[in-house]
């Protein structure tokens, strides 16, 4: 419920974003104004939560009948606490990206790549900061009064920043291919799915090698993350200059397929590496950070590959719409389809694919989606042949 609502929220708020952006005079002091709502609602989130939780298992849900209206009022609940931030989250994004994509009109693409880098890698800093300091600092409220904290910081900064930065919306073209641009946000939904089919799965076989504690989640977490920001800066320059996007992304997918497939032996090796290395670490406490950077190593060595592909899509796809002409709001609609497919993704490893397929077969199902896509996109967008007299 949590992770549907929070994704779905993020969806919601880039698919807003696409239909606004082009009308706000500064992208970027609408991004500054995302970040201050968020970063007050992360102050007084522990005592609404406390509150509302408090309420609900003393008053609430005792009063509801069955199992269907307790779900309801759950999902009520978790909708109530999280959804306004989630959309106003997915609205940032495109909002920054909008920004930067006005004041860099010759190289658009690559300033929506290096925004992605930095985001990404963000991100994955996110993780670790908060599961190796923060929480056993400063507890899970104080956590995210920190997080607000640096919301409100950089709220304050990107206003400061943007005040002098006015620039014209990147409008759509008229007569703009309609069937490539649909074809490119398919592109964006199905490489979130399979994606989210590699993570969940990945999710589900590490810890096996890793070990099943939170650590290990956040580690893999963070894996997989910086694998995205990697590959966004490695396409970064590639996206303006490239003659057809379309067909590189073509071969990004398959080889994220292919890179998917491989990671069954790697994973399979995996564990006689980690006996090797627990064999000569120390039971303490250099111990234990040695085996943590161990895990993550692992963790790379299974995922990377194929992560740092799925780094390039998005800036190839927002890269490839901005210059078939779809403007702008091709940003939000980039995002909000990706983050769907995400969500679907999810819902097809955890309730179809592993019950029917298993682990394994549920990863290659998602290596087959992304090899197929992008077989099919290179030969929609194949190079004209030249015929020799």
């Amino acid at each position: 419920l949590v992770l549907a609502v929070f994704m779905g929220g993020m969806a919601l708020g880039a698919a807003g974003c696409a239909r606004f952006s082009a009308r706000l005079r500064s992208p970027l002091a609408a991004y500054a104004l995302a970040e201050a709502v968020i970063g007050l609602a992360a102050l007084g989130f522990h005592e609404a939560f406390v509150w509302v939780t408090d309420w609900s298992f003393a008053a609430l849900l005792p009063a509801l009948g069955g199992e269907w209206a307790v779900l309801a009022a759950k999902l009520a609940l978790a909708c109530l606490l999280i959804l306004p931030q989630s959309v106003l989250l997915g609205a940032t994004f495109p909002l920054m990206s909008a920004g930067l994509a006005r004041a860099h009109p010759a190289a658009p693409g690559e300033s929506v790549a290096m925004l992605y880098f930095t985001n990404s890698l963000g991100a994955a800093l996110g993780v670790l900061a908060s599961g190796f300091v923060l929480i056993a600092w400063a507890g899970l409220p104080g956590t995210l009064r920190t997080a607000g904290v640096v919301n409100l910081a950089l709220a304050a900064t990107v206003w400061l920043l943007a005040r002098p930065m006015r620039a014209p919306a990147l409008e759509a073209r008229a007569g703009a291919p309609t069937g490539v641009l649909t074809l490119l946000l398919v592109a964006s939904f199905v490489t979130g799915v399979a994606s989210f089919i590699y993570e969940i799965s990945w999710i589900r076989m590490l810890p096996l090698v890793l070990g099943a504690s939170t650590h290990s989640f956040e580690l893999m977490l963070s894996t997989f993350i910086l694998g995205l920001a990697l590959g966004g800066y490695a396409v970064r320059r590639r996206v303006d200059r490239v003659a057809a996007p379309e067909r590189l992304l073509g071969w990004v997918q398959v080889v994220m397929g292919l890179a998917a497939l491989a990671t069954l032996p790697v994973y399979d090796r995996s564990f006689e590496l980690m006996e090797f290395l627990m064999r000569g670490l120390a039971r303490n406490d250099a111990g234990y950070a040695l085996f943590n950077l161990s895990g993550q190593a692992i963790a790379a060595l299974v995922m990377l590959p194929a992560t740092f592909c799925a780094g390039m899509t998005l800036p190839l796809i927002t890269g490839a719409l901005l210059r078939q002409g779809a403007g702008e709001g091709a940003i939000g609609r980039v995002y909000a389809a990706n983050t769907v497919g995400a969500i679907a993704g999810v819902l097809f490893a955890l309730h179809v694919g592993l019950p029917a397929l298993g682990l394994k077969g549920a990863l290659v199902a998602g290596a087959l989606l992304d090899a197929g896509l992008g077989l099919y996109l290179l030969h929609r967008f194949a190079a004209p042949r030249t015929q020799v007299v």
